[in-house]
């Protein structure tokens, strides 16, 4: 799961970057991918450790990272198209776009953290 994780933290990264360069880079919260991507990689070449604790304890820090970004992500597009609609405006969908890959990218992080957790659970049990 560690590798899976950086691969998810460079994914967010790239979002990131594409997504402030796509709103013509005016816009700085169009980074905050990026914030969620890299503690992803640092965590992620941390877990890499042959000591089992200590690999557990960086990934289930991931997995609290994903968890909190893909509800922050979620509440944040809900939250800026319903604005945008009660305004009488129509919505940045960039911007929501850019929040729904975001939240899609770590849903799918987070389902494969959980299933991994579910696996090592079982293999201990036997």
């Amino acid at each position: 799961m560690a590798r899976i994780s950086v691969f998810f933290g460079a994914l967010l990264f790239i979002l990131g970057i594409v997504a402030y360069v796509g709103t013509g880079s005016v816009h700085p919260t169009a980074l905050i991918p990026i914030y969620f991507g890299l503690p992803l990689v640092v965590f992620g070449y941390l877990a890499k450790s042959p000591i089992e604790s200590r690999r557990k304890l960086f990934m289930h820090i991931n997995v609290t990272i994903g968890l909190l970004g893909f509800l922050g992500a979620v509440g944040s597009a809900i939250h800026a198209y319903g604005h945008a609609r009660s305004l009488g405006i129509d919505p940045d969908m960039k911007a929501i776009g850019a929040q729904l890959i975001m939240a899609a990218l770590l849903f799918i992080y987070v389902m494969m953290c959980v299933r991994s957790f579910i696996d090592a659970r079982q293999k201990m049990a036997e």
